[in-house]
């Protein structure tokens, strides 16, 4: 992977980026969970590579985050201020947009939960994507959307994950709905909150739990949105 420096008002970020052997299909920025470049996230560059696509890892936080009680500090300040969120959001965008290697290829973007909720965040902004997809992503938002959204969108959700509970599931579908969103909902039944970590049940959290064939049935979902919106390989 190639590092790829950006900034986001001041605040120096380091992006990871990963090539396909040949010529890629598009460009999909990936961010991560709120612990930022954990393994889980980081092991989806080469998929994505593997499957044909310029792969770009965000970073939310300019720093190291050593255990979950800093992330959890980073992610809710982050978070705190929606224009924040939402500029720290759009400086990855645009840092992958200007890059050399993505020169004119479509985008995508794709995140795990906080990373989830970014790219709706980037679908209800306006932002020039072609498709997104959430993995266990909170799907709340202090700015509900207003105007129409143009990505596609696609939504992996377990459905016993306590932070996105069944009405926060109903809003967000009459949310889309309200701006003509064209989105594609996968609920788990009996999956938690970060199922497709493979070490989610190792941290002694009960919300957490990783799930095999959710994880294999999200991204075969993923890759089969790409194949549409950008071609078959």
């Amino acid at each position: 992977m190639e590092q790829v420096d950006y900034s986001d008002r001041g605040t120096a970020l380091t992006g990871w980026l990963a090539r396909p052997v040949g010529p890629p299909r598009a460009a999909v920025l990936v961010f991560p969970t709120i612990m930022n470049a954990a393994p889980n996230v980081l092991r989806r560059l080469p998929m994505l590579a593997e499957a044909g696509y310029l792969a770009l890892l965000a970073d939310f936080y300019g720093e190291s985050v050593p255990d979950r009680a800093a992330a959890h500090a980073l992610g809710t300040a982050l978070r705190g201020d929606v224009d924040h969120y939402r500029a720290r959001i759009s400086a990855a965008i645009e840092a992958f947009a200007g890059h050399p290697a993505r020169a004119d290829l479509p985008m995508a973007a794709i995140g795990y939960c906080m990373g989830g909720q970014a790219v709706l965040e980037a679908a209800r902004m306006g932002a020039e994507l072609k498709a997104v997809a959430s993995f266990h992503g909170i799907l709340s938002t202090d700015r509900p959307a207003r105007d129409p959204i143009a990505p596609r969108i696609l939504v992996c959700h377990g459905d016993r994950d306590p932070l996105v509970d069944r009405g926060q599931v109903s809003a967000f579908q009459q949310e889309m709905d309200n701006v003509g969103a064209n989105w594609h909902l996968h609920i788990y039944s009996g999956v938690k909150h970060g199922f497709t970590d493979p070490e989610a049940g190792s941290h002694g959290i009960e919300s957490l739990g990783y799930d095999a064939s959710a994880d294999r049935q999200s991204w075969a979902a993923t890759i089969g949105l790409f194949d549409e919106v950008f071609g078959a390989a």
